[in-house]
């Protein structure tokens, strides 16, 4: 399959995994590159811009295709030295980049200088066209669905690609709500050129992750997700669990007066206690609606390669099939 995000990227099909805090790790990422997506490893898990280059140095063992690391940029009181991990980024040999979080502009001269595509995580089409105005090679369009922070304008993605088609010229995927061979046929229709999955690649083998949260995952439903954070303006789509019910617990008690220091403990520091220790109800940790989509634990290579076999069963025997004939 070739649209524009495979030629962009150089690679086979058109899936990405998106960066995830303590998932985006080089075996994950690798196996997405081998697998023929692209791969990403998410950058601000390595506490160092010298604990990157040598996460990003551990895959290029592990892959010789192309894959790209993950950069956030945070609303932060102590702001990561950016500079010096793009600098990683760069002598790692890595050309591709996942950018998040705030409008990545002040940092777009040196990734263009250093010959580095950029791909923008976006929520709304404004965000979108800002991306696209900066100097982003394509952006990746985050509906509503999605695990993790969908922006606070609440709109799916059956409204949010086909306005994103309409306004863009650079070439978008869709992101939330993408787990097999439907979601990707049906961005397709909707004007994206590929998709970008987080949730369905944390239920892999080779995600780097405890075996409670892949379960948890298969076991959730789509009602089993929440929205925190909604009064701070930082919205964050999480998995339900103690944790999370006793943040929102807290909200509902302060209303709009709510600090982020009344539930830090909910929320800071969460992703080791659950990603590593297994810790399910340490707190909030992001997850899609599209668990409810999700029943199995299988290889990265294994759910690509269906996910490309039941697309071209759909678009060449179903669809094809409603057209009748001629």
């Amino acid at each position: 399959m070739k649209t524009r995000i495979t030629a962009l990227f150089g690679i086979q099909h058109p899936i990405i995994q998106g960066g995830m805090h303590y998932v985006g790790l080089a075996e994950l990422a690798a196996a997405v590159s081998n697998a023929g997506g692209l791969g990403i490893i998410t950058a601000l898990t390595q506490k160092t811009p010298a604990l990157l280059a040598r996460e990003i140095a551990r895959c290029r063992e592990l892959t010789d295709k192309p894959f790209g690391v993950n950069l956030t940029f945070l609303p932060s009181l102590s702001v990561p030295p950016y500079a010096e991990y793009i600098a990683a980024i760069k002598e790692g040999g890595v050309r591709i980049v996942e950018t998040a979080g705030r409008n990545p502009d002040k940092y777009m001269p040196i990734l263009k200088a250093a010959g580095i595509k950029v791909i923008h995580k976006c929520t709304s089409v404004r965000h979108a066209l800002k991306a696209e105005q900066i100097g982003c090679d394509a952006v990746s369009v985050d509906g509503f669905e999605c695990g993790g922070h969908p922006g606070e304008d609440d709109l799916p993605n059956m409204i949010l690609l086909p306005r994103a088609a309409e306004e863009l010229k650079i070439p978008f995927v869709a992101s939330g709500g993408m787990a097999d061979a439907r979601s990707l046929v049906a961005a397709l229709a909707l004007g994206a050129e590929g998709i970008n999955m987080g949730t369905r690649f944390v239920a892999t083998k080779e995600a780097p992750v405890h075996e409670n949260v892949k379960q948890a995952i298969v076991a959730a439903s789509e009602l089993d997700t929440r929205l925190v954070m909604r009064a701070l303006r930082n919205t964050e789509r999480v998995l339900n669990n103690a944790g999370v019910e006793r943040l929102i617990e807290i909200e509902r008690e302060k209303g709009q007066d709510l600090q982020f220091a009344d539930i830090q403990e909910q929320v800071a520091g969460v992703y080791p206690k659950v990603m590593v220790e297994g810790k399910l109800d340490a707190g909030a940790w992001s997850c899609g609606m599209v668990a409810g989509l999700i029943n199995d634990i299988p290889t990265v290579k294994e759910l690509i390669d269906r996910i490309m076999a039941d697309a071209e069963a759909l678009i060449g025997g179903r669809l094809t099939g409603y057209l009748g004939e001629a």
